[in-house]
C-alpha cells in the first residue's frame, strides 16, 4: 500500500504536564464521578484501602514526579492533524500504567500511615501493570512514604510475558527481592494470571492478617484505573480544548479499554462542572490484535463470538491469509490467532457493554490490525514518531511493546478505508518500548508457579 505523504505541523510546539500534580486538587471530584464506595474495607477477604491519598510535600511530589504526557502534534495524514497523547514518559514503565500505579500505592501509603497496617498488593498482570506498580512501590520505597516491611508487592505475570518484565531494585536487592516476589505462571491460557491471583488473595488473606498484621490487597478492579486516567481529558482540555471545531478522534490500543473509558469519566467531571461543553465530545476508535478482538466484534456485532471474524484465504504466492470484505480485520496475516503483543489478552472484557454504549452515543469505531500491516507501516510511523519522545527503534524486530504501532496502524488503516470521520485526531500513546531500553529480568529474578499452593509457597516464605 501506497500511503501519501505526511504534512509537517508547521509552528506547533508540544505541550507537556503532570497528570496527577496538575490536578491534585481534582482527586476528590474525580473520585466520586468514578468510584461507587470510597470508603476503605479493612476485612481481609475484601480488603481495599480508602481512595485518600498522602497530602503533598516535597517528598510525596518526588514520587509523583514520573506522572508526565506530552500532547505532541505530529503532522496531517490525508488532510486529518494527528497529535499524540504521549504517556509514556516515565523510562521505568514506557507505559501509561504508572498514573494508576502512582495512586493506587499512593493510597496503599496513606492506609499505612492512618492505621499502621502494613500492606501487600498482589496483582496478575500481563506485564505492564505489575511492571509500573513494582515500579510505583520501589519509588514509594525510595522517597521515604513507607518502610520494605509495611509495603510490599507480589505480581504475577504469565510466562510468556517474561519478556517484557524488567529488574529494578525490586529484583536487584535481595531482600526486596523476597519481600516482593515476581511469579510467572506456565499455563497455555495466558489469562489464567487473574483467576489464580484472585484465588490466592481469597484463601489467604484472613491467614496473611492474623499471622503478620497485614493485608493482602487484590488491586486489579476498574475503578483503580479510572481515577488516573480521567485526568487525560483534564490535561487535553487544559492544553488544547476541544468544545469547538471539527469533531475529535480519540484512538487507543485496548485489551479492555480501561484508557478510554477513564478519559470518558474525565469528560463527565468535566462537563458537569461546567469547564467543558458536551456537545463536542471526541469519538472512540478501538485498537485490537486477532488474538482478543473481543471489544471490536462486540461493537460490531454485539457478541465475542469468533465466527463473526471475515473468511482468510491463503494466497500462495505470499503464505498470508488474506481478506477484503471487512474492513474493521486485516487484509493481510501471517496467523488467524496471531499474537501481535501479549499486553493485550483479556477475552469477554465486561467492559465492552459500556465502550459499545460511548461508541453509540459519541461515535466511532473499532479495528483489528495485524503484526504484517503494523510492518508495512513502521517506515511511516517511524518518521511520524522521530521527532517525538516516543520515537521508534530503526529495527522493529527489537520491539517489546507495539500498543503505540498498534494504535498509529489502526488510524492510518481506518482512515485509508473509511471507517472513521473526517476531523483531527488525537492517539493515545499508551506504550512502546524495546530491548535496550531496560534490563530484562532473567530466570534467577522470578519463581514459576502452577497452582495456588505454588503461589502460597513463594509468598509466605521467611
Amino acid at each position: 500500500m501506497t500511503s501519501p505523504p505526511l504534512t509537517a505541523a508547521a509552528g506547533t510546539e508540544a505541550a507537556t504536564g503532570n497528570l496527577i500534580l496538575d490536578h491534585y486538587e481534582r482527586l476528590p471530584e474525580v473520585v466520586a464521578a468514578c468510584v461507587t464506595d470510597q470508603g476503605p474495607c479493612p476485612e481481609p477477604e475484601a480488603f481495599r484501602p480508602a481512595f485518600a491519598f498522602p497530602a503533598l510535600d516535597p517528598a510525596t511530589r518526588a514520587y509523583y514526579s514520573a506522572a508526565t504526557a506530552r500532547w505532541q502534534p505530529l503532522g496531517d495524514y490525508r488532510g486529518r492533524p494527528l497529535t499524540l497523547l504521549d504517556l509514556t514518559g516515565n523510562p521505568a514503565t514506557g507505559t501509561t500504567k504508572t498514573f494508576a500505579s502512582l495512586l493506587i500505592v499512593a493510597r496503599a501509603v496513606e492506609h499505612i500511615r492512618r492505621t499502621g497496617t502494613p500492606v501487600m498488593l498482589c496483582t496478575p498482570t500481563s506485564g505492564n501493570k505489575g511492571t509500573a506498580l513494582r515500579d510505583a512501590v520501589l519509588r514509594a520505597l525510595e522517597a521515604g512514604l513507607a518502610e520494605p516491611h509495611e509495603l510490599r508487592i507480589t505480581t504475577l505475570a504469565p510466562l510468556s510475558s517474561r519478556a517484557k518484565l524488567r529488574r529494578s531494585r525490586l529484583s536487584a536487592d535481595s531482600r526486596l527481592k523476597a519481600l516482593n516476589p515476581l511469579l510467572l505462571l506456565d499455563s497455555k491460557r495466558p489469562e489464567d494470571v487473574k483467576p489464580l491471583a484472585r484465588a490466592f488473595a481469597d484463601a489467604h488473606a484472613r491467614a496473611w492478617a492474623r499471622e503478620t498484621g497485614g493485608r493482602l490487597w487484590f488491586s486489579l478492579e476498574l475503578e483503580n484505573y479510572l481515577v488516573a486516567d480521567a485526568a487525560r481529558a483534564f490535561f487535553e482540555n487544559r492544553v488544547a480544548p476541544c468544545d469547538h471545531g471539527p469533531k475529535r478522534l480519540h484512538a487507543h490500543a485496548v485489551s479492555s479499554a480501561f484508557g478510554l473509558l477513564g478519559y470518558h469519566r474525565g469528560r463527565t467531571v468535566l462537563e458537569e462542572s461546567g469547564d467543558s461543553s458536551p456537545e463536542n465530545r471526541p469519538a472512540s476508535l478501538l485498537v485490537q490484535h486477532l488474538n482478543t478482538p473481543d471489544m471490536v466484534l462486540s461493537w460490531k456485532y454485539g457478541s465475542f463470538d469468533r465466527s463473526h471474524l471475515p473468511r482468510y484465504t491463503l494466497d500462495p504466492a505470499t503464505g498470508l491469509h488474506v481478506q477484503h470484505a471487512d474492513p474493521a480485520f486485516p487484509r493481510t496475516v501471517h496467523r488467524l490467532d496471531e499474537v501481535l503483543d501479549p499486553t493485550f489478552y483479556t477475552h469477554r472484557p465486561a467492559t465492552s457493554p459500556a465502550m459499545n454504549e460511548l461508541i453509540g452515543r459519541h461515535g466511532g469505531a473499532g479495528i483489528v490490525v495485524s503484526l504484517q500491516e503494523c510492518l508495512e507501516r513502521y517506515p511511516l510511523i517511524s518518521g511520524l514518531l522521530a521527532g517525538t519522545a516516543a520515537r521508534l527503534p530503526d529495527d522493529p524486530r527489537t520491539l517489546t511493546e507495539w500498543s503505540l504501532v498498534m494504535a498509529l496502524t489502526g488510524v492510518l488503516n481506518a482512515i485509508d478505508r473509511g471507517l472513521v470521520d473526517d476531523g483531527p485526531v488525537v492517539v493515545h500513546g499508551s506504550g512502546t518500548y524495546a530491548r535496550g531500553d531496560y534490563d530484562a529480568v532473567g530466570a534467577a529474578d522470578c519463581h514459576v508457579v502452577r497452582s495456588v499452593e505454588d503461589v502460597a509457597a513463594v509468598v509466605w516464605k521467611r
